[in-house]
């Protein structure tokens, strides 16, 4: 289908340490369709970090196939892969990965001069996405004289930055408190309206889940719900939580 940005079917991904043998994703199908917000949701160990790996090419995998946009990206050699992601992904982790010696503006232009864009526009794109996240005044600061909040809007000033047409995010909120978690989620919440970027985000917070559009729930390595109901995306009415 057209809409589809993600399309996965029949994933399977296991993690053999030579001693203990895990079967992360037992035969995973998911549709996720463009502009669209998902969260997966599940308990810990259930492989919902290994599926976000292995849909957005992070990890490899063992059997199935993943399009995204309507490609295979496993089909591609490493270094396709990896500037496929650099062009037309973005990445927000828990723990940030900002580099600790950059400022907030360097941090967040690195990946567009990593693609090769020239120092003027990368610097001048890099001042936007932080404007669009609220930290222009930061732009030089290191990532140790700013918040814990602050450095996630860097992170997702720096996922943006290339104007990806998918946004992976790993327990974004993870390491906030309530009350900055909220402020992140109305942020990517904000983005995903404005911008008709599809996000898919991992999260363990039913308060952040809850903002999706969608719910997809795992359980040993496998989705028991909503996997297969994309859905328009659209302002469902369990959307419209605190600045919503």
């Amino acid at each position: 289908m057209d809409d589809l940005i993600v399309a996965a079917d029949g994933i399977h991904k296991t993690y053999d340490s030579g001693t203990v043998r895990v079967h992360a994703l037992r035969g995973v199908d998911l549709n996720v369709r463009r502009g669209e917000m998902v969260a997966i949701m599940g308990p810990s160990g259930c492989g919902k970090t290994t599926l976000l790996n292995c849909l957005s090419g992070l990890d490899d995998l063992d059997s199935g196939k993943v399009l995204i946009d309507g490609m295979v990206l496993h089909d591609l050699p490493d270094d396709e892969r990896s500037d496929y992601r650099a062009r037309r992904m973005g990445f927000v982790f828990q723990l940030y990965n900002l580099l600790p010696v950059l400022n907030a503006v360097e941090n967040v232009e690195m990946p567009l001069l990593v693609s090769g864009v020239g120092a003027a526009e990368a610097r001048s794109r890099a001042m936007e996405m932080l404007e669009l996240v609220g930290l222009a005044d930061r732009a030089r600061h290191i990532p140790g004289q700013l918040s814990g909040g602050q450095r996630q809007r860097v992170t997702i000033a720096r996922s943006l930055v290339n104007e990806p047409a998918i946004v992976w995010a790993d327990e974004p909120t993870g390491d906030l408190d309530s009350e900055t978690a909220g402020e992140i989620v109305d942020l990517m919440v904000q983005l995903n309206r404005s911008n008709g970027q599809t996000f898919v985000l991992v999260t363990h917070a039913l308060e952040v889940g809850e903002r999706a559009h969608r719910i997809v729930r795992m359980r040993d390595g496998q989705i028991v719900d909503g996997g297969h109901d994309p859905g328009a995306p659209g302002d469902s009415e369990k959307r419209q939580g605190a600045g919503g």
